[in-house]
């Protein structure tokens, strides 16, 4: 059983909702995103696996906060449970929260010299990675093969990720 905190409107913190129970009436939950860039104009993005939602198309790193996480403590067990990366909270840049029907989003980005080598997959989340640079993931998004809402993600992000990783449009 995963235990999630619901926040209200303004994103106080109003109770706790079991994983998979729906939500009440004004009752958001809270995620974070993060995207890894290498600062040689590659993102790092993994593929969700068959059993998830949204199956087989290509994201970045994130999910729901457990109960009683922070935004940071969150960030940095969701990137380590998906792909093995070890980060530490002063190490991530924040670059904005958004607001959905039902959620906030912390969105992030982190930079990483690892190799694909280093990756480690998590089991029923994740069954593959990959570096993109802008050009391919624009390719994977035309396919389809990146869902709208991470594209969307990526899409408001992207000057920002261009700038950081050394590949200003």
């Amino acid at each position: 059983m995963e235990w999630n905190d619901i926040y209200d409107e303004n994103r106080n913190r109003i109770g706790r909702h079991l994983r998979g129970t729906p939500l009440g009436e004004g009752e958001y939950l809270f995620a974070v995103c993060v995207w890894v860039y290498d600062g040689r104009g590659r993102i790092l993005l993994t593929r969700r696996a068959p059993e998830k939602s949204f199956a087989g198309t290509w994201e970045n790193s994130g999910g729901a906060a457990l109960a009683g996480e922070d935004s940071l403590t969150a960030v940095v067990r969701e990137l380590f449970e998906e792909t093995g990366i070890r980060a530490k909270p002063e190490q991530f840049r924040f670059l904005r929260t958004t607001k959905s029907k039902n959620g906030f989003f912390d969105h992030y980005c982190l930079q990483w010299d690892g190799v694909i080598e280093d990756i480690v997959l998590q089991p029923g989340e994740t069954d593959g990675v990959q570096w993109c640079d802008f050009d391919q993931i624009h390719q994977l998004i035309r396919e389809g093969a990146i869902c709208s809402i991470i594209a969307n993600q990526f899409l408001m992000e992207e000057p920002t990720l261009r700038r950081l990783s050394g590949m200003d449009s």
